[in-house]
């Protein structure tokens, strides 16, 4: 896997313009199948459809944990899924989050799917280990695009940070960060 750290970086500005409403409460017990976790870029799980023939957006209610190779869970992401991938530790503490390049073949997902987005209401009992059950999180995946990301934040109804309003926006809007990786010679920011 191609990847890279970084906590230095400033974090691109979010949008002004969107709705900061609280996120809802949790949905079902916390579960091992649904638990997300960023510690590096070779080492985090994210959320991916149980049926990779399944659009994204359908998947919300029964997505479960992929792990990468460097990381233990029931599931391990396919070699060659992720291209490219960036952790940034926002310097206040208050989230981490994971961006990069996805190839969706390696998990027969169709490269006509736009993508949804999971958080801690779909699936049932989601959080991540860096904010604890209850805490806001948002993951995206966008597979026509090859593109994922999550973001965890430390604490639940973080608008600002993990806006979950944000699900039809997309990675490069929800959740700003490093999608062009020239050095590697991979890019998803188009």
């Amino acid at each position: 896997m191609l990847a890279r750290s970084s906590s230095k970086r400033l974090a691109p500005s979010r949008r002004q313009d969107v709705n900061t409403s609280p996120t809802p409460a949790p949905t079902g017990p916390d579960s091992p199948d649904t638990t997300v976790h960023i510690t590096n870029s070779s080492d985090f799980a994210i959320l991916m459809p149980r049926n990779s023939d399944k659009p994204v957006s359908s998947s919300e209610n029964d997505a479960i944990t992929y792990c990468s190779s460097g990381s233990s869970c029931a599931y391990t992401l396919p070699d060659g899924f992720i291209t490219a991938a960036e952790v940034y530790n926002n310097a206040e503490g208050s989230y981490v989050q994971i961006t990069g390049c996805m190839d969706p073949s390696k998990m027969s997902m169709s490269s006509k799917d736009d993508g949804g987005q999971f958080d801690v209401r779909y699936p049932n009992g989601a959080q991540c280990t860096f904010g604890g059950y209850g805490a806001s999180f948002i993951e995206q995946l966008e597979p026509s695009a090859g593109r994922f990301c999550l973001r965890c934040c430390a604490s639940p109804n973080d608008q600002a940070n993990c806006n979950s309003h944000q699900d039809r926006a997309g990675c490069l809007a929800a959740i700003p960060g490093k999608y062009d990786f020239p050095e590697l010679g991979v890019t998803c920011n188009a």
